[in-house]
């Protein structure tokens, strides 16, 4: 055995029924990593520990969250098309479904993902503390989703962080923010265990205190709000500030999910420490000075413009950079045979990266308000949730240790890719609809066509958005099955109690 050899040596853990891994890691990669065992071989047994009991449960949430926000976007999908649209008259009950579907998708879904990493960077706190977060922010779900139910409630379509102007709703979402924030913050004084990449540990470090951020911004603009009778002003201009952040804590987890995407397929390194810690600083630290914009106000062309300013050019330079790197780097360090998911893990990174250029073009088109909006927020956060859900994968696949997963990574290479297309021609639609002039945020008989390219758009807006349904579901119950345990993916080879695997 020569020296890019390594002994990976497994023994049985009476405890936990699954398998305890030693694996001597080069000076160089001291992070382990998930793509470990040799192709053929790394379905019968597992190279990595099971997940931290919080990590399972932030995880857990996140998937269920997706579920639910699944099923409402279907209703929200139905809305927009032509045949249905004028046949519903009730337009206040998509909108509930899709402030509801947008606070799960793009809210708690996102930050139960990052809860979950950060559960797996950081040391596990104790026994009676670990879960609190997780139930308090279930509560919050439960609030938000029994308001959605109220015909009487308001839906208010703002931008970032919709809402319905019920107490219960927002003391639902309140609860959602406090269990994350119970859980996020107080990780960042916790030291990193070493369980992920410098890089990745670094970034989302940087994510947990960009959520710090906006917080402060939501607070300072609550403070200094003036009195605003108009309830769609009032939480429009509440949640522009702190939605800007928000973005950038997004951005800042998805970059972070790069890099520990890359390390699985290289087991390099795509960042230096000073590197990363350039980068992410280049991010977020502009959005330090989120709480000064709200001084006079949230009316103020300073609060408005000042957010926007922040967003286009903080945001954009970092993440072009990040995207030159990550394929400056695979050009130049070859994909390691040994990772039986590296079509999976590409396939993802792939979706996500052109998402997001996708959403950062489509931005540049921009004029008045149409759906090219909508259009340039659903590729970026689709770019978000596809780095997300290639991670998730990996992170499900801990739990069931004595399951073949073959078919698992095949599967999810196919999901992926249904999401990525799908997603971009949803994406393409509205922005079909939005340089012919197709308004935004309006539903069933509210929506008025004028153009045949309207109507053009929101047919492939409908076409891309089934396709991306369908890639959501088919995620969702790969995850569930690798959570559970339950289902064997492939019995194509039997189990075997291996000692030594070579690389």
């Amino acid at each position: 055995m020569n020296s890019q050899h390594f002994l990976i040596c497994i023994k049985t853990n009476e405890n936990s029924g699954g398998y305890a891994v030693q694996m001597p890691t080069r000076a160089t990669h001291p992070a382990p990593s998930l793509c470990s065992a040799p192709e053929g071989t790394e379905d019968r047994a597992t190279v990595s520990p099971p997940l931290p009991a919080t990590s399972r449960a932030w995880l857990q949430l996140a998937i269920t969250s997706l579920i639910v926000a699944g099923l409402l976007s279907i209703t929200v999908v139905v809305g927009r098309l032509p045949l249905f649209a004028h046949w519903i008259n009730d337009a206040h009950f998509f909108k509930r479904c899709l402030v509801v579907h947008v606070d799960l998708a793009l809210i708690l879904w996102f930050y139960a993902c990052l809860a979950s990493i950060d559960a797996i960077r950081t040391a596990t706190p104790t026994a009676t503390a670990r879960y609190l977060p997780v139930w308090i922010t279930c509560a919050g779900v439960g609030l938000m989703l029994v308001t959605a139910l109220l015909p009487d409630a308001v839906p208010i379509l703002a931008n970032y962080v919709p809402v319905i102007d019920h107490p219960v709703f927002f003391l639902g979402l309140a609860l959602v923010f406090s269990g994350l924030a119970m859980h996020l913050l107080p990780n960042l004084l916790r030291p990193s265990t070493g369980s992920l990449p410098v890089d990745a540990s670094i970034g989302i470090r940087a994510a947990c205190l960009a959520f710090l951020f906006a917080l402060v911004t939501l607070l300072a603009a609550w403070a200094g709000m003036p009195e605003v009778h108009d309830p769609y002003i009032r939480y429009e201009t509440l949640m522009w500030g702190f939605g800007h952040v928000l973005q950038c804590v997004n951005l800042c987890a998805a970059l972070a999910v790069w890099c520990w995407l890359v390390h699985e397929l290289t087991a390099t390194s795509l960042l230096s420490r000073k590197a990363a810690i350039l980068l992410f600083s280049l991010l977020i630290v502009p959005h330090a000075a989120g709480p000064l914009l709200t001084v006079n106000g949230t009316l103020n062309s300073t609060y408005i413009e000042g957010f926007t300013f922040l967003m286009r050019w903080t945001l954009f330079p970092v993440a072009t950079l990040m995207a030159v790197r990550v394929i400056h780097h695979l050009r130049r360090f070859p994909v390691r045979q040994a990772c039986p998911r590296s079509g999976l893990i590409r396939t993802g990174l792939l979706a996500s990266m052109s998402l997001l250029a996708l959403g950062f073009g489509i931005g540049f088109l921009i004029r008045g308000s149409n759906t090219l909006i909508p259009a340039h927020y659903h590729a970026s956060l689709g770019a978000i949730t596809a780095a997300f859900m290639t991670v998730a994968y990996l992170l499900a696949s801990r739990h069931a240790p004595r399951t073949s997963l073959a078919r698992y990574w095949t599967l999810g290479n196919l999901q992926l890719a249904l999401f990525g297309i799908g997603q971009s021609v949803f994406v393409a639609g509205f922005a079909i609809g939005g340089c012919f002039g197709l308004g935004r945020k309006s539903y069933a008989n509210e929506q008025v066509v004028h153009h045949t390219g309207e109507t053009i758009g929101l047919i492939v807006m409908g076409i891309g958005g089934l396709i991306a349904i369908i890639a959501g579901m088919l995620f969702l119950i790969l995850i569930v099955k690798s959570i559970i345990g339950s289902v064997r993916w492939s019995t194509s080879e039997p189990e075997l109690p291996i000692t030594q695997l070579h690389t």
